[in-house]
């Protein structure tokens, strides 16, 4: 399985960009009025890109020696992973009042951002390691 590691890695990365930006894009349609981000073909397209990211990260921890998360990196990354998604949520509620959701959308961008700083830095402090 160690063969596949660097094209799992890159799936892996790819589909979280994309997941990341589809939330963006989604939830400031969703700020601005626009009904489309709450279709189901766009929650069904949502599910489906964080599934795939799920199994790739979890293809990615089988194979990485255990020795690797030593420092803490992935635990940090996996608590802010449950923190963005329950802002993400809390973000694309309708019946929130807008300026309660624009709140948890930006800190579910800012969380985003932080995990995506986490991965790149292998470090739990992320950009400001």
């Amino acid at each position: 399985m160690i063969a596949f590691y660097p094209q799992i890695k890159h799936i892996h990365i790819v589909i979280a960009v994309l997941s990341g930006s589809l939330f963006a894009v989604r939830g400031g349609f969703a700020l601005a009025g626009a009904r489309w981000p709450q279709s189901l073909p766009v929650k069904w397209l949502s599910y489906a890109i964080d599934t795939a990211l799920l199994t790739a990260a979890m293809m990615l921890l089988t194979i990485l020696p255990w020795t690797m998360f030593a420092n803490g990196w992935l635990l940090a990354k996996v608590c802010l992973i449950v923190v963005y998604v329950v802002l993400g949520v809390m973000a694309m509620r309708p019946h929130r009042l807008p300026r309660e959701r624009a709140r948890y959308y930006a800190a579910a961008l800012i969380v985003f951002a932080s995990i995506y700083g986490i991965a790149r830095a292998h470090h739990p402090l992320g950009w400001l390691a």
